[in-house]
């Protein structure tokens, strides 16, 4: 009887920590919410190749991640509140989406006219103090409930005109789809005139007249929504943005999770995005190519000089945003002195 009695203890036991198991292994897989859309360039490149990478990298008793499409489980611009919350364990989302909370979003998100290349863009995330920017503005807007993993662009999208635009001096009273604050400001002192539009309207407001050209995103994901049908005098590369995209976990999830575990993530994230910025870059290149090729489009490549104009434009833009918060000032701080190190300003 005793015997039986251990028996069936240890069967107890033994069912438990199987039970155990799958539900760690289920809580290991990481919900979060991306910023692209589902069956576009970007999210095919993380769901059919990086996401599959991490989950064979770690094996099975390993962290895991499924990489959802943009409003997959909340508003786009709601996710920072969701990862706080754990409704989404994390996302891998653009920071400017939150610019309307603090200036300094706006600046840490996309500092328009900027950097010349992402990997510039990414080694100031990386190395020169971007992420513990990030970390400390998430600090004070999650109340601490937010681990910054890292940041960075993958593509300098291409701007898209259905008018050549050759100069700065052209832009001036241009019609261009902008997102509010920092991008509408730069256009706006460009001479140009901004108009908020969602992007679901880009395309039809090109067509319609309503907007000549438009702040849209890289050029293969251009071309990929047809764009270039009705906007065939692309600036490419591009003059103005350079989209940063975070990848923020939720704290108590990422500090449950081993050490081995935190270093998988680390290190799938600089490799899976210094994998998508070379292929983004080498897809707009030959695409790039072949419209010139062809004919149907002309691509336009701003001189240095220009490229320099905008910039210093620009410059009067990021100064001002940067005193209406003090993380606004501080992040736009960390940006200058690194782009100072870099010589891309005096």
């Amino acid at each position: 009887m005793k015997k039986l009695t251990l028996l069936c203890g240890a069967l107890a036991v033994s069912a438990s920590m199987g039970t155990a198991s799958i539900d760690s292994a289920e809580a290991k897989t990481l919900k979060l919410q991306s910023s692209s859309t589902a069956g576009d360039w970007a999210h095919r490149f993380m769901t059919d190749n990086w996401q599959k990478k991490l989950n064979a990298m770690t094996g099975p008793d390993g962290v895991k991640i499924d990489v959802l499409p943009t409003k997959a489980v909340v508003p786009h611009r709601e996710t920072i509140d969701a990862v706080a919350n754990g409704i989404l364990d994390g996302d891998l989302n653009a920071i400017s989406y939150f610019a309307g909370r603090d200036p300094a979003f706006a600046i840490m998100g996309d500092l328009i006219a900027g950097y010349d290349t992402p990997d510039q863009l990414q080694t100031f995330c990386q190395f020169g103090g971007g992420k513990e920017m990030l970390q400390k503005i998430y600090d004070k807007y999650t109340k601490g409930k937010v681990h910054v993993v890292g940041c960075g662009p993958y593509a300098r999208e291409a701007f898209v005109s259905s008018i050549e635009i050759n100069t700065v001096e052209d832009m001036k009273g241009v019609k261009v789809r902008s997102p509010e604050g920092l991008a509408a400001e730069v256009f706006k002192r460009a001479g140009a005139t901004p108009i908020s539009l969602p992007f679901s309207e880009v395309y039809t407001s090109l067509e319609k007249g309503i907007v000549q050209a438009a702040d849209a995103s890289a050029h293969v994901n251009n071309n990929a929504s047809g764009m270039y049908k009705v906007a065939k005098y692309p600036i490419y590369p591009g003059i103005h943005s350079m989209a940063v995209l975070q990848f923020i976990v939720n704290k108590d999830v990422w500090n449950k999770l081993s050490e081995a575990d935190q270093m998988a993530l680390e290190v799938w994230y600089i490799a899976a995005y210094t994998s998508m910025r070379r292929s983004a870059d080498l897809e707009d290149k030959k695409l790039a190519a072949k419209q010139r090729e062809s004919g149907d489009v002309t691509v336009v490549d701003w001189a240095q000089g220009e490229r320099d104009k905008f910039r210093g434009i620009a410059v009067g833009a990021w100064t001002d945003f940067g005193e209406k918060s003090d993380l606004a000032k501080e992040a736009l701080e960390a940006n200058m002195s690194f782009m100072k190190t870099m010589g891309m300003l005096k």
